[in-house]
């Protein structure tokens, strides 16, 4: 299984709680050489405060557990 499929798998995983709050996320790109994600999250978690917080301590913390390749998830 690739990285990207990992990656992938795991915001499958993250997306209904995000959906949950009125949001969504899409995976955009996995750039395997510097182990950086972008991310685009939509819908209410556009432009919300809390935004940030979920990334960071939601989506990226999932994901660096599962893909230890990864460094960091960010938005775009």
């Amino acid at each position: 299984m690739s990285v990207r499929e990992k990656v992938e798998k795991v915001i499958e995983k993250v997306r209904p709680f995000i959906q949950s709050d009125g949001g969504d996320i899409t995976l955009v790109d996995v750039h395997e050489e510097t182990g950086i994600v972008e991310v685009r999250l939509s819908g209410a978690c556009h432009g919300c405060p809390s935004a940030a917080a979920t990334l960071k301590s939601g989506v990226e913390r999932m994901v660096k557990q599962d893909v230890p390749e990864i460094k960091e998830v960010v938005t775009v």
